[in-house]
């Protein structure tokens, strides 16, 4: 199994007040991926509740059954559509892939 988590941070120009809409529709629109892509085994994604300085804003966490099925959530056409979305309101972005064993 892969395990595929993605930290974002809001830019500053989205203002405060318009966030947690903005991430109630980012968390609608992924986790509706569950069971569309095939090798997706869970998507969740989050928003921080701590606020401090180290805190990013929102995280999606993910599993897949392989690295190709991680592949082929990475092209297939229903994730990349939500892509500009994303690219939207984020200032930053971390990821972290990695084999569980």
């Amino acid at each position: 199994m892969v395990k595929h988590i993605v930290f974002w941070r809001f830019k500053n120009s989205v203002p405060v007040d318009a966030r947690p809409a903005a991430l109630r529709d980012i968390k609608q629109k992924f986790e509706a991926l569950n069971g569309a892509i095939p090798g997706l085994i869970r998507l969740e994604i989050g928003g921080d509740f701590g606020g401090s300085p180290d805190s990013s804003d929102f995280v999606l966490y993910s599993e897949f059954e392989t690295r190709e099925a991680l592949d082929g959530y990475q092209a297939h056409p229903r994730h990349r559509e939500l892509m500009p979305m994303i690219g939207e309101v984020r200032a930053e972005r971390r990821v972290v892939d990695y084999d569980v064993t």
